[in-house]
This record gives structure tokens, C-alpha cells and sequence, in this order.
């Protein structure tokens, strides 16, 4: 497993997105950083998510916002492919199962960084 930070993104004045036009652009989903990866934790539901944009705290979150925890999502999507025997998962792709924080804007020249409990954060400048 690792820590990732989602960057999204939406050409929509506003964030005026409906279900349809989000579908049509194949999500809002911009990036993705991903950290180092780590041996599976067993308390993924608990970890605490601190978001920061400079100093300033600006968001917090725990893994059980996750659907009742990244695992619980992972075992969700397990699930779903037991119908699909055509898609199955391949060794080396990338699974998200969801975000702790909601999204905030950024703008050129400022700095977000992540503090995660029991996991190492990530630190991202925008240019």
C-alpha cells in the first residue's frame, strides 16, 4: 500500500458538474502522487488524514470516511470483479479505494502537504 494524494481538476465554470458531464469527462481525476510503497496496515480505518496548505490545517479526515475503510473498498471492488472474470486485477495496477480529505483548490506557488498517523505524508508544490 502507499499514501496518495489525488489531484482533480474541472474545465466546468465553478465546479458546475452534474453526473452526466463528470461520466462524459471520464472523471475529474487530474493526478495522482503516490508515495512509497509500504507494507499493508491493519488499522487503515483509523488513520488520521491532516491536510495542509502552507501551516495552515485545512482539512482532516480518518480512513473509515472510506466507505468504512480502504479495505472494506478494496473487498467492495474484490466483489465486483468476481462477475467480471474477463477484468481481473493484474499485478502493478494502481488501486485507489477513496480519499480522507475533501478536495481544495490550489494555485501556483503554494504548497500542500499531508501528515498521515503511521504512515509517511507527501509534500507538493504547484508552479
Amino acid at each position: 500500500m502507499a499514501h496518495a494524494v489525488e489531484i482533480v481538476q474541472c474545465h466546468h465554470p465553478q465546479w458546475q458538474v452534474t453526473i452526466a458531464d463528470c461520466t462524459a469527462d471520464n472523471g475529474l481525476h487530474g493526478r495522482l502522487i503516490v508515495g512509497t510503497p509500504m507494507p499493508l496496515a491493519d488499522n487503515l480505518a483509523q488513520v488520521e488524514a491532516r491536510l495542509f496548505k502552507g501551516d495552515r490545517l485545512v482539512d482532516k479526515g480518518i480512513g473509515a470516511n472510506v466507505l468504512g475503510g480502504p479495505l472494506l473498498s478494496l473487498a467492495h471492488l474484490v466483489e465486483l470483479l468476481k462477475t467480471r472474470p474477463d477484468a481481473p486485477l493484474r499485478a502493478g495496477e494502481i488501486i485507489t479505494t477513496g480519499v480522507l480529505t475533501d478536495a481544495h483548490p490550489v494555485a501556483p506557488g503554494e504548497t500542500w502537504r499531508t501528515e498521515l498517523t503511521g504512515l509517511k505524508g507527501l509534500r507538493i508544490t504547484f508552479s
